[in-house]
């Protein structure tokens, strides 16, 4: 069903910042199935992003027809940019099953999300693809790779995830990412997209602000972490980490999520949002699959850097420069 997320006032932003804009005070949200939407006429200038949330099994087929779904009502709603989330292609139930199922960069399944961008016409954030990679003969191990696919369906951006989740949480089970995967060797300098200019990473990134940091260093104005996040960490950090990023950044935040039950052995926690430079979710996802959407006002962004010019702040002289800027 629609609904609409409704931004909190900003009095106390406007009483800090007497001259600040604030942005329109609704964003739409919404799981795909209605075939009517509403959307401020006021707004309708600034770039809309969808961000979906899926349930990945091990079947690569039956989960590209649903995020082809999403991505065509989000077409059809009017987004330049939809974003799917880590693990969008598949979760397996084991890491052979990760190996076996994995693909190269050139193989059949990105093709058909190439197809998709073209015929949808819009950009594509394939949040964490399982890549063979170049070195795959050598190492018998994938990348976790979140790869950018323009309205053409070229990739014009790819970024292997650098921190490998390995982890053993108390009541969520343990994961050790690295049985399957080698980590990223660098980061991705942010990219010009129609929403704005576009830092990758992927999940488990979201801890190490180091990262969020260089990206906004280098121009970023959106930071998208596609994840797949678990029942307990879930609940516990995954907004305060995001809204976190956003605030620290003064960048937006695209956050697409598994959700659900993936199969006997995993499950994810949900929530797909998005959260705007102030810190504030301007939109999220409700229970199950489906998409929410958001409106990226980068005036909006430029003028509270500038009443808030944390980036000038810094000194670097007593605890050095905390995420590099990228090259």
């Amino acid at each position: 069903m629609l609904g609409f997320i409704t931004r909190p006032p900003h009095r106390f932003l406007s009483l800090l910042c007497p001259g600040l804009r604030i942005p329109r005070p609704s964003v739409p949200c919404a799981q795909p199935r209605p075939r009517a939407m509403a959307v401020s006429s006021s707004s309708c200038e600034l770039p809309l992003v969808a961000v979906c949330q899926v349930t990945s099994t091990p079947d690569k087929q039956q989960n590209f027809k649903t995020c082809a779904e999403l991505v065509r009502e989000a077409a059809r709603l009017g987004a330049c940019l939809a974003f799917l989330p880590e693990a969008f292609d598949f979760i397996a139930r084991d890491p052979a099953e990760t190996l076996r199922l994995s693909e190269p960069l050139g193989g059949r399944l990105l093709e058909e999300y190439t197809r998709l961008a073209r015929e949808c016409g819009l950009w594509l954030s394939l949040g964490g693809f399982h890549e063979r990679g170049q070195d795959w003969e050598q190492t018998q191990k994938i990348y976790n790779c979140h790869v950018l696919l323009n309205s053409k369906g070229a990739v014009v951006a790819t970024y292997r995830k650098t921190h490998l989740c390995d982890v053993e949480i108390p009541g969520q089970g343990p994961m050790c990412e690295s049985n399957s995967t080698m980590p990223g060797p660098s980061l991705e300098s942010p990219v010009s997209t129609p929403a704005g200019k576009v830092g990758l990473a992927v999940c488990y990134d979201m801890r190490f602000p180091e990262l969020s940091l260089a990206l906004a260093q280098a121009g970023a104005e959106i930071l998208t972490y596609p994840s797949a996040f678990g029942s307990v960490t879930g609940p516990a950090h995954w907004e305060v980490l995001l809204r976190a990023r956003a605030i620290e950044t003064q960048c937006y935040v695209v956050a697409a999520a598994q959700c659900g039950r993936h199969h006997e052995k995993r499950a994810s926690y949900g929530h797909s949002m998005v959260v705007d430079p102030w810190g504030t979710v301007v939109a999220r996802c409700s229970e199950g699959p489906g998409l929410c959407l958001a409106r990226i006002d980068l005036s909006y962004l430029r003028q509270l850097r500038q009443h808030l010019p944390v980036f000038q702040h810094r000194r670097s002289d007593l605890y050095g420069n905390l995420g590099h800027p990228l090259s």
